[in-house]
């Protein structure tokens, strides 16, 4: 049977609960992933690794994460949006589960990887849900109620996750994620559409679909989607060199208490929660890309001072560390806005799965990237990370560059179906 090519729209209400049902799910697989960064010092100790073997730690969710992406390319338009979304939750709640029953680094390294090839393809799923649902011209604020999951999981999630790990040891934090994905996989089962409009019908021959890699080619065959995926690679690596050594620098060079980093996280989520959705307004109001840009800009003073701090007060260090929440991956905002928006409406499924594919590889490369230009001195300092801040600065300035040769699809999203 065909589907009616025009969507019916939903209702501001309707509107709000989908996007906080999205926004929840990312919420927990963006803080499966960003609770390893701060645990750095504790895993580090407990496991008694150094900086290159916790690099992996964070690249290995990364780069299964990219190969799952591929994978879910060749596949991930041809089934209903609902079903696969929360099948892939589920699967990523045993392996986050599994990651704080690990007995030691090997198995931790394991259940990362597992916990990557199933949470990689989340944050592309949700953001292709958000664009089959959201009008183009309401798309920049979807992005920042999505991207306010982020700084929800800064602001409650992270702190929290170190709470437990400081007194209960690390693998708490991950018992935590797994059960609150249980919760959220009810949620999701409850009140998410089930979304058919793609699937193959009568105006979208079979002949054409009938092969796996055939919506993977029809997406590389497309020189706007090259430019995105190129843009999208640039952003990653810029942030990933970067982030992932934070707390290991702040604590081993700035002088911080490991008990102090909640604050960190704490300040920084709670100013993003604000800001990520007032980026998003600017962005349909003034232009995705002047706003990328203007972000992007700003971006580059923080990268550069965080990367350079010498021993400064804890509130100094919270001062430029919540400037760089708010600008670093508050990037993010209009530049999902922007990808979204670029691809073919009917591919942008195998297209956002190749995107979270380019996103995963590029930041698991930007994280061992990072590693390898650090080391700890015989005073236990960290050195190379001003030289790992100046490689993020032309990653940004190359993106700001690249992202002017996008252009994006004002079309109509594809209808919603009730489950």
């Amino acid at each position: 049977m065909n589907l009616p090519s025009h969507p019916q729209p939903l209702d501001p209400a309707r509107e709000r609960v989908l996007l906080l049902t999205l926004a929840g799910i990312q919420f927990a697989h963006i803080l499966d992933f960003m609770v390893m960064m701060p645990l750095g010092p504790i895993l580090m100790r407990e496991l008694h690794v150094g900086t290159h073997e916790f690099g992996l730690l964070v690249s290995a969710y990364t780069f299964t994460a990219a190969f799952t992406g591929v994978l879910a390319a060749a596949f991930v338009d041809r089934f209903e949006r609902k079903r696969l979304l929360l099948s892939m939750f589920a699967l990523f709640s045993v392996a986050t589960l599994a990651c704080g029953l690990a007995p030691g680094y090997g198995t931790l390294l394991l259940a990362r990887g597992t916990a990557g090839a199933f949470g990689g393809v989340l944050g592309s799923m949700v953001q292709t849900m958000v664009g089959d649902l959201i009008p183009f011209e309401r798309r920049g604020r979807a992005s920042g109620t999505i991207m306010s999951a982020f700084s929800l999981s800064t602001v409650a999630g992270v702190p929290l996750s170190l709470y437990l790990a400081n007194h209960f040891g690390w693998r708490f934090p991950f018992i935590f994620i797994a059960a609150l994905c249980c919760a959220l996989l009810l949620l999701g089962w409850k009140m998410l559409p089930a979304l058919r409009g793609h699937l193959p019908t009568a105006t979208v021959g079979e002949a054409e679909r009938a092969h796996p890699l055939s919506a993977m080619l029809a997406v590389l065959r497309d020189a706007n989607h090259l430019r995105a995926l190129v843009f999208m690679a640039l952003l990653m690596f810029s942030g990933f060199t970067v982030i992932p050594y934070i707390t290991i620098y702040v604590t081993a060079n700035v002088g911080i208490p490991q008990e102090d980093i909640p604050l960190i996280y704490l300040f920084g989520g709670c100013a993003t929660f604000f800001s990520s959705r007032l980026v998003g307004r600017l962005a349909d109001a003034h232009g995705k890309i002047r706003v990328y840009r203007l972000m992007a800009l700003c971006s580059m003073v923080p990268l550069l001072i965080v990367t350079h701090l010498g021993p400064v007060p804890l509130w100094l260090l919270i001062l430029w560390t919540t400037v760089f929440f708010i600008f670093v991956p508050g990037r993010m905002v209009p530049a999902m806005a922007i990808v979204t928006s670029a691809v073919q409406p009917r591919l942008r499924g195998t297209f956002l799965s190749m995107n979270g594919a380019v996103q995963q590889l590029a930041s698991g490369g930007a994280s061992y990237l990072g590693g390898a230009l650090l080391a700890a001195d015989a005073s236990g300092h960290i050195a190379g990370y001003g030289m790992v801040g100046y490689l993020a600065i032309g990653a940004t300035l190359a993106a700001m560059v690249f992202v002017g040769q996008i252009q994006m699809h004002t079309g109509a999203p594809p209808i919603a179906r009730k489950a």
